[in-house]
């Protein structure tokens, strides 16, 4: 069989250069000849670090020899905020931060919803994305591997929001302190004298990971053993918080205290609290997680581990944009801190 990588690339692998000019080769193409991925192609062209000598010179030599160019810069004075549900309470937060950092770089913005991954017919896709050329895309909470790789391709410089899975190290993100914030609230409801706290958990993302072990990691400091069926994980809705909510407070030796991986989740435990009779604060102390305008409304109102969700969307838009113009930044992955809200929804428990 031929080595492809001492061939000439086809048409299919070539695209037109703007202006009419002759074929030229793509970086994706680059990237397959040398035996690498994507973003280490973008890595070896834009001078940047994590390559190895031995893969920076072979990148380096293809590149010489197909007269590769880098496309011209002809992207559209415009950031994509790319969300896969556009449900959550906090997106308004997130849109918000997003516009700040917009209006002081001068630059529009567009929201688009992709739906989750599996959906069988996405209303809009990556594809759509690519063709509008933003300066930059914020992507809240994932991209997939191939669509990481279709913005690199293109030049379309990217960060993820809040990630919700394990992404490699080149990959730009901006997230919060989530296991500090575990911590701190879990911190809170041992320093109020309680010792059977209970956490209502989400699904194995990093950050409800961090988030419980946070929780478990004031526990053990505080001497306090960590009982695993004092942990239930669930979906985070209020829904499935009111489910798990319903099995913990009807156990005989029901916790005085529930932590939440969010505070939709909170506020399923409110639904349960009411249902059963048992009054917050009374009779069980909440603490959920991140904040969003509505749980200060909430009666009584929530005490909440508030994740700065504004602040990050500032922060992820800089980034971008700063990518976008080719600057060395300090560093790729950003965590900006939490902080414990304290409201009406924590008391000490009854003697």
């Amino acid at each position: 069989m031929p080595d492809k990588r001492s061939e000439k690339p086809s048409e299919e692998e070539t695209e037109e250069q703007s202006g009419g000019g002759p074929p030229a080769v793509t970086i994706a193409y680059i990237a397959e000849s040398a035996g690498v991925s994507i973003p280490t192609v973008s890595k070896v062209l834009n001078g940047r670090s994590g390559v190895s000598d031995e893969t920076r010179a072979r990148v380096e030599g293809l590149i010489r020899r197909y007269g590769y160019r880098k496309p011209p810069k002809s992207r559209s004075n415009l950031v994509e905020l790319v969300f896969r549900e556009l449900e959550s309470m906090w997106a308004v937060e997130i849109i918000r931060g997003v516009e700040r950092a917009a209006r002081r770089n001068k630059i529009s913005v567009l929201v688009s919803e992709f739906g989750l991954q599996d959906t069988p017919t996405p209303t809009r896709t990556i594809n759509d994305t690519v063709g509008r050329r933003p300066q930059c895309v914020l992507s809240v909470s994932q991209l997939s591997e191939e669509e990481r790789d279709q913005l690199t391709a293109k030049g379309i410089p990217f960060v993820v929001f809040d990630p919700n899975e394990e992404l490699p190290d080149d990959v730009p993100f901006v997230g919060a302190t989530n296991w500090r914030g575990g911590q701190t609230a879990t911190r809170h409801l041992i320093e109020l004298g309680h010792r059977r706290i209970a956490m209502i958990s989400g699904p194995d993302h990093p950050f409800c990971l961090a988030r419980m072990a946070g929780y478990t990691s004031a526990l053990t400091e505080a001497g306090l053993p960590v009982d695993p069926d004092l942990v239930l994980k669930t979906f985070l809705t209020r829904e499935d918080g009111c489910t798990a909510a319903r099995d913990l407070l009807s156990r005989p030796d029901r916790p005085t205290a529930v932590f939440t991986a969010n505070d939709m989740q909170a506020l399923g435990v409110y639904q349960a609290a009411r249902e059963l009779g048992l009054s917050i604060p009374e009779d069980l102390s909440v603490v959920g997680f991140d904040d969003v305008p509505a749980v200060a409304w909430a009666d009584p109102p929530l005490t909440t581990v508030h994740q700065p969700l504004a602040e990050m969307a500032v922060a992820a838009t800089e980034l971008a944009l700063a990518l976008g113009r080719g600057e060395d930044v300090p560093q790729v992955g950003l965590e900006i801190a939490t902080t414990l809200t304290v409201r009406e929804s924590t008391a000490p428990p009854k003697s």
